[in-house]
Formats: C-alpha cells, structure tokens, sequence
C-alpha cells in the first residue's frame, strides 16, 4: 500500500487496481446515495406541519365569565405558518392574540396563539376550532367542542 493526496485528504492506496476500483465505486455509491438521501431529507424539510394542542379554557375563567383558549403549534417549518381560529365553524380574528415564532434547537419553529371569548360565547359555540396554514399545504386543524370539555 502506498499513500496519496486525495481532495486533500492523506489516503492509503491499495497496490491492486481491482481494490483501488472497488474503493472508488464505493467511495462514488456514498455520494451519490448521501445526495438523493439528503436532497430528499431536504425537500421533506422545506415544509412540515405542525403539531397543534388546543387548551380550553380554566374553571377559574369560567366562574368569572371570561374563556381563554390556548393553541400551541410545534414543530413546524418554515416560519411562515400563520395559526387562527374558528368559533362554531367561521374564522374570527376578534380577541386573537398570537405571539411570534421561537426557533427550537431542532431547526423547527413554535407558536402560540389565544382566543377571547365570553364564557357565554365558548359555551353556545359548538366547537372552537385552531388551525394553522401555510401557502400550498392542507391546512391543521385541532377543535374542542365545549360540550366534552370538562366543566
């Protein structure tokens, strides 16, 4: 065995050219592997859903005839996902309050957002509804029905 430069990296280089041959198709399966792994890992990671979880609103709230309701949206990309709300069916934007995105560890971001309601407001909605969209995506919908929530 021998040793030479290759792409600036120190090799060893095998004295047989059935090796040096099998070393270098090898070395080509790697990258050529590596690029559609990672141009697929890419295009995967260009947009990814969040994960919603929709809080209802406290007992405490209850008794003092205010509902706030808390969507949490994780694990999204890219930043860009806008989250609102629908009471019993139509979009609302009245007592919506959504925070900026927060950029995790992982790459991915996480929102929030909370809806206002009149505890009257949350109990005659029928269901209450946070969705998160993105241009060219199917929308995610998390809802809770204040009837099954628990008083």
């Amino acid at each position: 065995m021998s040793l030479c430069h290759c792409g600036g990296l120190l090799v060893e280089e095998p004295n047989s050219s059935l090796a040096v041959s099998t070393r270098y198709l090898s070395f080509f399966k790697n990258i050529v592997f590596n690029k559609i792994f990672l141009k697929s890992t890419k295009q995967n990671f260009d947009q990814i859903q969040p994960t919603l979880t929709v809080l209802p609103p406290s007992k405490e709230e209850d008794k003092q005839s205010s509902a706030t309701l808390v969507c949490l949206a994780t694990g999204g990309f890219p930043s860009n996902w806008n989250l609102g709300w629908k009471v019993g069916g139509t979009s609302t934007s009245s007592g919506v309050s959504t925070s900026l995105e927060v950029l995790g560890t992982d790459g991915r971001y996480s929102w929030s957002s909370t809806l206002s309601l009149s505890a009257d407001q949350w109990r005659k909605a029928g269901s209450v509804s946070c969705e998160a969209s993105l241009s060219g995506q199917s929308p995610v919908t998390q809802t809770l029905d204040p009837d099954h929530c628990s008083e």
